[in-house]
């Protein structure tokens, strides 16, 4: 009993992580927020591009059916050659759909015609509906060329049928996806464990305001980065072992994917910082992981497609950091794409990562005038004691 007592007394001491707290605001979180998140289980309204090389009345008439699913969208239809991989570079598109030419002609001779699929494989489960949808569109089209369904046309032949690529990860190996995933969410995670209690520290061992006083935040942010090139190293290391031991498909630059965590790092670094400023210890501020690491790794395409979420859901990912991570590897690592092919989609994250700066320096400053105001507070305060003294001597 005097042991329950004792750990009754820290639990509600402050002294460790308010679990009391915690533990109620995860079961919100869970049954009402996430319910709401991750209400979607379909792909609605996915991204798909045509490239139209017939640009007949009847590839136009295509491109509608397609339209009308509520599975697909089109957003772009192209009437010159292009290479279907370029389409899917900073989640363009989750199918690039192709039509020869001569497709019309071949609907009036009886002639055997494919249209071309090409299917972004990075997650399976993202094109599963889509592929069902058009295998539906072309039976439905040659059911009613032939007569089959509301059609008395004898002119027309149905002998349209799909011929499907999967790209990117045609084999549906678990290293491209969920263990890749894994990696660098359990990395960013230790990383934040790691770091997120500095502040705290630093506040203890009285450190901190010598660094509010007469230092700037890069006194800080560059305590990150003997920890960022640890986790750096252990990236690539993790994408060689897959690489070699395992079926990890690698199809851009290690230079190019070093280059992108060199800002990603810092930006996972400030934020720990950020939200551990407030914490009383590094124990309790480790539980502020929670606020910011794991919405990436749900929302960021690796647990389920982006195209599952609604709109909003997919914009309001963005707001964490492992959200931008899974977009880089995505392209770099799965599609091959070059720095140019991502440069919009890295202009979005440097907007990103300077917001993140300026809250770092907001909050710096703002420590800075508490701390010279708790000083000035006490110097006033001891003058005070002095003048007292003073009076009671004379």
């Amino acid at each position: 009993m005097n042991s329950l007592r004792d750990e009754l007394r820290f639990l509600f001491s402050g002294q460790g992580m308010p679990y009391e707290k915690v533990c109620l605001m995860v079961a919100m979180v869970i049954t009402v927020i996430m319910s709401v998140l991750l209400s979607g289980n379909i792909a609605k309204d996915a991204k798909v591009a045509v490239i139209d090389l017939d640009n007949s009345a009847y590839s136009r008439e295509l491109i509608n059916h397609i339209e009308a699913s509520e599975f697909m969208k089109v957003t772009a239809v192209l009437n010159t050659p292009q290479d279907p991989k370029e389409l899917f570079y900073q989640d363009r598109a989750v199918a690039v759909v192709y039509f020869p030419p001569g497709l019309e002609k071949a609907r009036y001779t009886g002639e055997a015609a494919n249209l071309g699929v090409f299917y972004d494989n990075t997650s399976s489960a993202a094109t599963s509906n889509i592929k069902e949808a058009l295998n539906e569109i072309v039976g439905l089209d040659n059911a009613v060329a032939n007569g089959d369904v509301g059609s008395s046309n004898d002119s027309l032949q149905g002998q349209l049928s799909l011929a499907s690529r999967n790209l990117f990860n045609p084999q549906d190996s678990k290293d491209n996806g969920e263990t890749l995933g894994f990696l660098l969410f359990f990395g960013a995670m230790f990383f934040t464990f790691a770091t997120i209690g500095m502040i705290p520290r630093l506040r203890l061992s009285h450190q901190l305001d010598e660094v509010l006083l007469h230092g700037t935040p890069w006194d800080l942010l560059i305590r990150l980065v003997p920890y960022g090139f640890c986790l750096l190293v252990s990236w690539v290391v993790g994408l060689a072992v897959l690489r070699v031991w395992g079926d990890l498909t690698f199809s851009g630059s290690l230079l190019t994917f070093v280059v992108v965590q060199l800002f990603m790092i810092p930006t996972i670094g400030a934020l720990s910082l950020f939200f551990g400023w407030t914490a009383a210890n590094p124990g309790i501020a480790s539980s502020r992981m929670i606020l910011f690491i794991p919405g990436g790794f749900i929302f960021g395409g690796m647990t389920a497609p982006t195209t599952f979420f609604a709109d909003w859901v997919v914009k309001f990912s963005h707001v964490f950091p492992l959200t931008w991570e899974f977009h880089f590897q995505r392209d770099i690592i799965a599609r091959g794409a070059g720095f140019l092919d991502i440069s919009q989609t890295f202009g979005a994250f440097l907007l990103y990562m300077g917001i993140v700066g300026i809250l770092f320096c907001l909050r710096f400053n703002a420590s800075r005038k508490e701390l010279l105001a708790k000083q000035a507070a006490g110097a006033h305060q001891q003058e005070q004691m002095a003048a007292l003294v003073k009076e009671l001597a004379e």
